[in-house]
């Protein structure tokens, strides 16, 4: 009996199914997302007795198996943030804006592999093989073995993936373009990327070969694209960075077979993306330590400890709502985080437009910045520079207390290697049961209020006003 179609509109940044069209989703309030599509009807009901000789094998919790091993393709920044390579099998998927860069890197990860003595297959969708051989001669990667092929219909794919064995890596660039037979909808649509992406995965696991999918992810979340992928998927990349800035981070959100929020730095150069083997020393490059406003940071990003300029600027606002602006932070933190300063330590920063801005590109999202963010405001609020060889971190609470942040040690070890002489960190995180281990020649200053921060720029927190005695 053939399966009777229904039509139903799909919402292409949620996934929320409708009977009808709507001008905006009732799920996400996405406006104009939906679009028609015809899927099959639904199948019968599987029966209530079982098929004799089938069943899945179940097992207990003790158990052990060696490690999967690793195709390294020779890129550093890329292998960290896979966890040390990729996976035969296992699937990655690298999302990203439009014209970030991801295909530059997929093609430099797949020619630097397949010039180990791997087979490679690089299937593009977006563009003609010439294009992609003239980016190649542009990267200088024109000799590599890579075998390469322009094509966007999924069967066709299939079948030549099902007949050759020993490939030991296949990139898709991109699955939005991908599409299958089975369905009406367009290429690009929640339907196709999800079923492209589900036969993809299963060809990668059956036959054993890593399969990367590259996929944009617009802005206006107009269409989700590869998110409806992230849960099939064993590692989940995102290739961050702005486009007039010629730094590129590569940041893992989900690994199966590594650590999470890992990330890999890489520099935009006229030959390529260029390793950043040193990125806190490349971010802090082009700092001046004798200007107020900048505090050098201690952060850590995934396992890797990092050093980013603060800086800060005060403007006298003449009237009206005083502005807000950040690049590189939260927003609503640094909104919490002068609300401190103003109600604890009284610094009067409500008549001025304050603008935030971390120094490199990188967005920084970790409590543990409200110190350095904290010094960066103080030092524009008095005139005063912070002392260039001075580092800080430290989450502040809203009495304005300093609280304890993980891997401290690593932050110091950082600081002292790129040649800072002192840090400013929480009280007791000197002062614990476990004493901490500070590098050589770096001196540690406790700060246990933001009190004792402006003590440093010679400021004293103004005197609480005085409850007004009542009338008699």
């Amino acid at each position: 009996m053939v399966a009777r179609e229904k039509t139903r509109f799909v919402c292409q940044a949620c996934g929320a199914v409708a009977a009808k069209w709507v001008g905006r989703c009732e799920a996400c309030g996405a406006w104009n997302s939906l679009v028609e599509e015809v899927a099959a009807a639904r199948p019968a009901a599987l029966g209530r007795a079982p098929a004799p000789g089938r069943g899945i094998a179940l097992v207990g919790l003790a158990g052990s198996a060696p490690p999967p091993p690793r195709l390294v393709t020779g890129i550093a920044e890329f292998d960290r943030v896979l966890g040390g390579g990729l996976v035969p099998g296992g699937a990655a998927l690298v999302g990203g804006d439009p014209g970030i860069g991801k295909s530059t890197l997929m093609l430099q990860a797949a020619a630097r592999l397949a010039a180990s003595g791997q087979e490679v297959i690089y299937i593009t969708g977006e563009e003609s093989v010439e294009q992609v051989r003239l980016r190649a001669r542009r990267l200088n990667l024109a000799a590599a073995p890579l075998e390469l092929a322009a094509a966007t219909h999924l069967p066709d794919i299939a079948a030549t993936l099902e007949s050759r064995r020993g490939v030991g890596l296949v990139v898709i660039d991109s699955i939005q373009t991908m599409w299958l037979d089975n369905f009406d909808a367009i290429p690009g649509t929640l339907t196709q990327v999800r079923a492209s992406g589900f036969e993809l995965i299963r060809l990668a696991k059956n036959i054993g070969f890593s399969l990367v999918l590259v996929g944009h992810v617009t802005k206006d979340g107009a269409i989700a694209g590869p998110r409806v992928l992230e849960h099939m998927v064993d590692a989940v990349l995102y290739f961050e960075g702005e486009r007039g800035h010629q730094f590129r981070i590569l940041r893992g959100v989900k690994n199966r077979y590594g650590a999470t929020d890992e990330i890999g730095v890489f520099e935009m150069t006229d030959h390529g993306l260029a390793e950043v083997a040193n990125p806190s020393a490349l971010f802090l490059a082009e700092r001046r330590g004798n200007v107020a406003g900048s505090a050098v940071f201690a952060g850590i990003e995934g396992t890797r400890p990092v050093l980013l300029e603060v800086q800060a600027l005060l403007a006298p606002n003449a009237g009206g709502a005083p502005r807000r602006a950040v690049i590189g932070w939260d927003g609503g933190r640094l909104a919490m985080l002068l609300a401190v300063l103003e109600a604890r330590c009284g610094l009067r920063l409500a008549g001025n437009d304050v603008y935030l801005n971390i120094a490199g590109g990188l967005r920084i999202s970790e409590p543990a910045a409200d110190l350095a963010v904290a010094a960066a405001l103080i030092s524009a609020s008095s005139d005063t520079p912070t002392r260039p060889d001075h580092v800080y971190f430290g989450e502040v609470g809203l009495s304005g207390e300093i609280r304890q942040v993980a891997q401290a040690e690593a932050r110091l070890r950082e600081a002292a290697k790129l040649g800072f002489a002192g840090a400013s960190l929480p009280r007791h995180l000197a002062r614990g049961a476990k004493r901490l281990a500070a590098p050589a020649g770096l001196r540690l200053e406790e700060i246990g209020h933001l009190g004792d921060l402006l003590a440093q720029f010679a400021i004293g927190s103004a005197p609480r006003a005085k409850p007004a005695e009542p009338a008699r």
